[in-house]
């Protein structure tokens, strides 16, 4: 097996070893990625890896995310080491290197991890000699969620140059918004957001529109939930007052362009960043990212184990 001796993840242009943030990936590799992807989508038929074991560490609530990587692992022929963290010694106050250490010792050759603490991974790549995937940390970062929501728009537009997207919502507490801004940038995106500007910080105050210009700009429109669970100080504005105010309605929705799409990480709060009405509507690729990531996870999946093992390129 290969040891990860350096600080940080090691970073070639067919990717890095662990995946842990989008900032690790240069464009060729996130195309290659998708490009795998693609392929999985594409190709119903399974391709069993030798026999492997996964381990999904999931120390916050999930279903998308948890069940779409146990899928994914499935379909590559992987053995899943269930985990449980109510039932683990983590309630013994087992710290969570020397969790992951036992799944290491106990034959994982891959562990997904969410955690709520921002950047977890940061002290455990140097000591591990498997890699990691970042399943969500904290208010920090999400790759797969975002490497499936590329995938998905490069489906929709067949490219990324110039295509404008608004992210509108929770943008300071959200890890998916965090993964999404830079990357899509970087693949030649106009980037916008829209929501209240509390939640937006002053980096991206030239990047901001009211949501009445941002729905007549948009390409897309990938709403976000309010991470309610992340917020220290509770909104003062209702449900009600923020879908008037900040979601996107049927009224709003009807002022996009033709071919615009409307786009959500999940859960959706119906009728409070997106009307229920619109959820699934011809717009609305919500399902259909749920769907890509699936292939998303097998692709990362695989990448990783190919850059661990050596033996497993397609």
């Amino acid at each position: 097996m290969i040891r990860m001796d350096a600080d940080k993840p090691i970073k070639t242009e067919t990717g890095p070893a662990h995946v842990l943030t989008m900032e690790d990936w240069s464009v060729d590799a996130i195309h290659k990625l998708l490009e795998k992807a693609q392929w999985f989508a594409d190709h119903p038929e399974k391709l069993p890896l030798q026999r492997l074991y996964a381990a999904n560490l999931f120390f916050e609530p999930s279903t998308r995310t948890k069940l779409s990587f146990e899928a994914a692992e499935r379909n590559l022929g992987l053995d899943l080491l269930h985990f449980e963290a109510d039932t683990s010694s983590v309630i013994k106050g087992e710290s969570l290197y020397d969790t992951v250490k036992t799944l290491e010792s106990i034959g994982a050759d891959v562990v997904v991890i969410r955690h709520d603490r921002d950047r977890f991974f940061e002290e455990l790549t140097e000591k591990l000699n498997i890699p990691i995937i970042n399943g969500g940390d904290g208010c920090g970062h999400h790759p797969t969620q975002s490497f499936l929501d590329l995938l998905t728009i490069r489906q929709e537009f067949g490219t990324f140059s110039n295509v404008n997207i608004v992210i509108a919502g929770d943008i300071f507490h959200s890890r998916v918004a965090r993964s999404n801004l830079d990357v899509l940038e970087r693949l030649g995106a106009n980037v916008y957001v829209s929501g209240p500007k509390e939640w937006m910080g002053d980096e991206l105050e030239k990047r901001w529109l009211p949501m009445d210009e941002a729905v007549e700009t948009a390409d897309v429109m990938m709403m976000l939930r309010i991470q309610h669970e992340r917020h220290t100080v509770k909104m003062a504005a209702g449900p009600d007052e923020y879908h008037k105010r900040f979601g996107l309605n049927e009224e709003k929705a009807a002022r996009m362009k033709p071919d615009a799409v409307i786009m959500h990480p999940a859960p959706v709060n119906r009728n409070v960043e997106l009307a229920d009405t619109l959820v699934e509507s011809d717009r609305s690729r919500i399902f259909k990212q749920m769907k890509n990531g699936v292939f998303v996870r097998m692709a990362v999946l695989r990448h990783v184990l190919e850059k661990q093992k050596g033996c497993l390129n397609q």
